[in-house]
C-alpha cells in the first residue's frame, strides 16, 4: 500500500516536520535571550560567553554518531527522537529557574545532549521515509518547517517581553524560559503516537564496503571540520547588533529575519540540489557564508546590517540541509544513521573552537575581526570543496 503524501513528501516527513516547528519554535523563545541573560543577568565575561556558546553548540554532536550507529544497529530510530526531545524540552523550561553560570551550562548541555541523541536517527528517519532521489526535496522541507519554528520563536518572545515588560528583565526572561517548555511537549507527544518507524521496512544489507572508506567523503568531511571552523554560534550577530547601539527587542527583529530567510530558502534549495549538483550547492553555500561574514564585519548601517543576516540565512539554509542530503545519498541502506551521525559529529567537534577563537579575537582585537577571520575560512573551504570532492 503506497503511504500517505501531503505536499509532495511522506506522511512521516511531513509529521516530523511539525515536530521541529515545534521544538524550534520553543527553542527560538529563548536563543535571541540568551546571550544577553548570559552576559547582563549572570556576569560572564565575553571570551567566556563565546566559550560558553560554542561549548553548547559543539556537545550535542558527540553523541550523533552513537545514537545513529546504535539507531542502525536496532533499526529503531522513533525512541531515540523522542527521548531527545523530551530531553531538550525539560532543559528549556528549566532554565527560569538558573541563578549562576554553571547552572545554565548544566541545562544548555543537556539540551545539546538531547539534540545528540535525536538528530542522526531523525535525519535516517527521514532519508529512509523518501522517494530514491529525493532526499534534498524531504530535508529541505523538513529544515523550512524546523525554521519556520525558528521564525515564530522570536515573534513569540518578542511579544511575551512586550507583554511582561512591567516586570524586572531578569524576571521576563525567567518566565519565557518557563513557556518555552509548552510548544516542545506538544511535539513529543506527536513523536510517540504518531510518527512511524522505517527502520525495520528498510532491507538491512551487511556489506564490508561502507560509505566511511569512500575517498570522496573522508575529503568531505575533512572539509566540513575547516569549514566548521569557520562557523561561529549565531550569539555572535546579536552581539554585532547591539554593538552598533540596537536594543534587545530590535535584536530580536534581526534574528527574525534570518529565520525568514533561512526558512524560505531551505525548501527551494533542497528541491533545486535534487536537480542539479549537491556538491555545487554546498560549495556556494560556504561563498555566501564568507560573504555574510565580512558583511557582519564592516556593517555600519541598518541596510548594510539586514543584508548581513540575510546572506547569513541563505548560508545556514544550505549549509544545514545539503550535507545531510548528500550524506544519505552517499550511505548504504544499512548505515544512514552513523553516515549521517559521522556528519554531524565531525561538524561538532570543529564548532567549538570556532566560537572559541571569534571570542577571541573580539576580546582581544574586534568583533570585526573576527567576522573577517571566518570569512576567510569560508572562502578557502570553498575552494577546496570545488577542486578536491568530486560529484
Amino acid at each position: 500500500m503506497e503511504e500517505r503524501k501531503i505536499f509532495g513528501i511522506s506522511w512521516n516527513v511531513f509529521l516530523l516536520g511539525i515536530v521541529s516547528f515545534l521544538n524550534d519554535m520553543s527553542s527560538e523563545m529563548i536563543a535571541p535571550i540568551v546571550p544577553t541573560y548570559l552576559t547582563d543577568i549572570l556576569g560572564v565575561g565575553k571570551a567566556a560567553s563565546g566559550s560558553i556558546m560554542g561549548l553548547i553548540e559543539s556537545l550535542s554532536s558527540l553523541f550523533k554518531v552513537v545514537f545513529g550507529y546504535v539507531s542502525d544497529l536496532f533499526r529503531k530510530r522513533k525512541i531515540f527522537v523522542a527521548l531527545g526531545y523530551l530531553l531538550s524540552t525539560i532543559s528549556k523550561g528549566a532554565l527560569a529557574f538558573t541563578r549562576s553560570w554553571w547552572d545554565f551550562l548544566t541545562l544548555r548541555v543537556l539540551d545539546r545532549v538531547g539534540k545528540g541523541i535525536r538528530t542522526a536517527p531523525r535525519d535516517a528517519l527521514i532519508a529512509e521515509s523518501s522517494e530514491k532521489g529525493k532526499s534534498g526535496k524531504s530535508f529541505g522541507f523538513h529544515r523550512m518547517m524546523d525554521t519556520l519554528g525558528a521564525v515564530a520563536g522570536p515573534l513569540v518572545a518578542m511579544g511575551l517581553l512586550a507583554f511582561l515588560k512591567s516586570y524586572p528583565l531578569e524576571r521576563a526572561y525567567r518566565h519565557v524560559f518557563l513557556l518555552s517548555a509548552i510548544p516542545g511537549t506538544i511535539g513529543v507527544l506527536i513523536v510517540l503516537f504518531l510518527v512511524k518507524d522505517k527502520g525495520e521496512e528498510v532491507k538491512k544489507k551487511i556489506k564490508g564496503i561502507s560509505a566511511l572508506k569512500s575517498r570522496n567523503l573522508r575529503m568531505f568531511l575533512v572539509i566540513v571540520a575547516l569549514a566548521a571552523l569557520g562557523r561561529y554560534s549565531y550569539a555572535f550577530t546579536l552581539w554585532k547588533a547591539k554593538e552598533l547601539g540596537y536594543s534587545v527587542l530590535q535584536g530580536l527583529g534581526f534574528y527574525a529575519v534570518f529565520n525568514a530567510i533561512y526558512a524560505l530558502s531551505a525548501y527551494p534549495i533542497g528541491y533545486y540540489s535534487d536537480k542539479v549538483s549537491k556538491k555545487a550547492v554546498i560549495t556556494v553555500g560556504f561563498g555566501v557564508a564568507a560573504l555574510a561574514s565580512l558583511l557582519f564585519a564592516y556593517s555600519k548601517s541598518l541596510s548594510m546590517l539586514l543584508l548581513a543576516f540575510v546572506f547569513y540565512g541563505v548560508y545556514i539554509a544550505i549549509e544545514d540541509t545539503i550535507p545531510r542530503a548528500y550524506m544519505a545519498d552517499l550511505a548504504g541502506e544499512f548505515e544512514k544513521g552513523t553516515v549521517i551521525g559521522a556528519y554531524h559529529t565531525v561538524f561538532g567537534i570543529f564548532v567549538f573552537p570556532a566560537s572559541v577563537i571569534v571570542g577571541y579575537l573580539w576580546q582581544t582585537y574586534s568583533l570585526k575581526v573576527g567576522f573577517i577571520y571566518a570569512a576567510t575560512v569560508n572562502l578557502l573551504a570553498m575552494l577546496l570543496m570545488a577542486s578536491l570532492v568530486k560529484d
